[in-house]
């Protein structure tokens, strides 16, 4: 069983021709509505993949009976949530423009409930974006700790985020985030791969490195028509969770996530487009050679 800890929100998706200067305007040439929030992605990858999921999230009263909500459903995640009836669920508004790079906006509506709730005490657990005390809180109490700071890195300050990296196992991030991360523990990069187990660093369009004992496994991208890159990095997550937990190595579970996330970006949302177990494996051995049998553990 994983946990998954952080946000469920509602993706206002734009696309513009180039991301503004402050003052300064620029138009939308789309705009869609779609589910989504780092944490209910990944749960929702991890679902269709086959694998048990429980999410830890926080919702408005606006979530009950919703599209949303039966969405859910449908796809068998368990759910463990905070409700506030007189706030909003989280909704993000963001803008990729036609170089990819992309500007986030957040209502963090319902999800400040995370700072007076209480925090689990979880076997396996993966922290995407939340409240940073409540993921401090839940680093301390868990297991087994997966962590992705995400776009909320800002938030973290370095008491927070060093207990956090000290009680993570796993440590997820892409190149922006691990330069705010040094900066704000004050530390080098390579300092920081020593302080977890396994670190799993994203490039975007440019692949991914492992980092674990010591050694270092650079993980190419599964070339696509990319459509949209929102979601990408939550997909990657929900394919190493699914086949760390299914036994199989560090390396492919790195494969494994870089396919997942090869189905994503092929269309716009985060979850429209999430492959279960088989159509990922068809899609690995095309690319990656035979799926060994997963190790004992």
């Amino acid at each position: 069983m994983i946990h998954i800890v952080g946000h469920t929100a509602i993706d206002h998706i734009s696309k513009v021709p180039h991301l503004p200067k402050a003052n300064c305007s620029t138009h939308i040439t789309d705009r869609q509505i779609y589910f989504g929030g780092g944490a209910s992605n990944i749960a929702a990858g991890i679902a269709t993949l086959g694998e048990e999921v429980i999410l830890h999230s926080c919702i408005g009263g606006d979530f009950a009976g919703s599209d949303y909500d039966r969405w859910m459903q449908k796809l068998g995640i368990c759910r463990e949530f905070f409700e506030v009836p007189d706030a909003h669920t989280p909704t993000a508004f963001m803008f990729t423009d036609d170089n990819g790079d992309q500007m986030t906006f957040f209502e963090w509506g319902a999800s400040a409930a995370f700072a007076r709730s209480e925090a689990p005490a979880l076997p396996f657990v993966h922290m995407a974006t939340a409240d940073p005390h409540f993921n401090c809180r839940v680093a301390e109490k868990s297991e087994f700790v997966s962590f992705d700071p995400g776009q909320d890195v800002f938030w973290y300050d370095k008491e927070t985020l060093g207990t956090i990296i000290e009680n993570a196992d796993i440590l997820f991030a892409n190149q922006h985030e691990v330069k705010q991360m040094c900066q704000t523990l004050s530390i080098s990069r390579d300092d920081l791969i020593k302080k977890v187990d396994m670190a799993i660093f994203t490039m975007s369009g440019n692949g991914s490195t492992l980092y674990t004992k010591g050694d270092e496994h650079f993980i190419p991208v599964v070339p696509v028509t990319l459509a949209d890159p929102t979601g990408a990095g939550d997909a990657y997550r929900a394919g190493f969770l699914s086949a760390y937990v299914r036994g199989y190595p560090p390396l492919t579970c790195c494969r494994i996530g870089t396919v997942t996330a090869s189905f994503v970006v092929e269309h716009v949302g985060c979850q429209t487009h999430l492959p279960d177990w088989k159509a990922m494996e068809t899609r690995y051995r095309q690319h990656f050679g035979t799926l060994e049998a997963p190790q004992n553990r």
